[in-house]
Order: C-alpha cells, then structure tokens, then sequence
C-alpha cells in the first residue's frame, strides 16, 4: 500500500512519511521504501505491493526501513 505524507515542507513531507514506514515496517514482511516525487514531495511505499521495483522508481528511494516481521521460528 502506498502512503501519501502530504505536508506543507519537503523536510515535514520526509518525516511523515518515515513515521508511516516505520509504523507499517513493524507489522510487514516487506521492505518500506521512502520515495522522493517532485510533486507529492516524499511517500512511503510499501515494497510487497509491487513486488520489484522497477528501476525509475528504485532510483527514487531516499531511505528504506526493513520489514520487522520474521517467518522463523
């Protein structure tokens, strides 16, 4: 799922989205990667809702948080 951080500032824009990566990171298997775009600012995006990414979008990403959930035991 992709997250929209709408905020008034780039530097307010990137630390909603990081809030929002980090919260969804906690309960995922999947990497979440903040994307910078020049006209929603900065997203948090989800990356099992679009298996790999292709690379103009990859080439985008500013930071990635790893997915917290493991499948051991």
């Amino acid at each position: 799922m992709t997250g929209f951080a709408f905020a008034q500032t780039n530097s307010n824009s990137y630390f909603e989205a990081l809030k929002l990566a980090e919260q969804r990171a906690l309960h995922s298997f999947f990497d979440q990667h903040i994307i910078a775009d020049d006209e929603l600012g900065y997203i948090a995006l989800d990356e099992g809702d679009y298996n790999a990414l292709p690379d103009h979008v990859m080439a985008r990403v500013v930071h990635t948080i790893h997915g917290a959930m493991l499948d051991e035991f």
